[in-house]
């Protein structure tokens, strides 16, 4: 496989491509989130050395996979428990703040949809971590989701057993497990969230995250 991948640091230009190409690329549930606008709203302008896109040479007018990343200040011990809130949150108040990063979380790497199951997420991993390394930093962290997600909506049960024998479920093998209580926040009702096509099992009353 043949692809260019480059930061919007280098092509500007490619865009426009990261928006018009993925339409339909996630599961609605992972759009409705407060904290995500923060980020994606100025991520092309204020990190674009942190911000990919694979480009086919075969239809150079069209993205074949994007990806994004933040720079943060993290000094803790552990990981935060927010996951991916977390660490929009606190790259957008070490920005704001003035604070050194010290390390590079992944928050994205998607594949257009019609070229899944080619390796590309590996590539997208592979220039992430080495536009990392040239910016100077030495650690890339990455909250994860499973990529069988969408077929299991109670995700919980599936991130801590196995199958006999010591294998992950289908979907769910892991370099690393570390576990989160609340990764990632949806701002919608239980009854809207019983509605998506992958449904989310909520133990308790709903949580909402204030809107912004």
């Amino acid at each position: 496989m043949t692809v260019e991948i480059v930061t919007l640091a280098q092509r500007p230009d490619l865009a426009p491509l990261l928006d018009a190409d993925f339409d339909g690329a996630w599961p609605p549930f992972m759009l409705w989130n407060p904290m995500g606008a923060i980020y994606y709203g100025v991520a092309h302008e204020t990190y674009p050395e942190f911000v990919f896109a694979a480009v086919d040479p075969a239809e150079p007018g069209r993205a074949v996979a994007r990806g994004y990343a933040v720079p943060l200040r993290w000094t803790e011990d552990e990981l935060p428990d927010g996951g991916w809130d977390r660490v929009i949150q606190r790259a957008t108040l070490g920005r704001l703040t003035g604070s050194t990063p010290n390390l590079v979380s992944a928050l994205e790497i998607c594949v257009r949809p019609d070229r899944r199951g080619g390796g590309l997420s590996g590539l997208m991993l592979a220039a992430m971590r080495a536009a990392v390394a040239g910016a100077g930093f030495d650690t890339l962290v990455a909250p994860v989701r499973p990529n069988g997600k969408a077929a299991v909506p109670d995700v919980a049960p599936l991130c801590v057993k196995t199958l006999p024998g010591g294998a992950f479920y289908p979907g769910f093998r892991r370099v690393r497990v570390v576990t989160s209580p609340k990764s990632r926040l949806g701002d919608e009702s239980r009854s809207r969230w019983s509605q998506l096509p992958c449904p989310v099992v909520l133990p308790g009353p709903p949580r909402r995250s204030p809107r912004r």
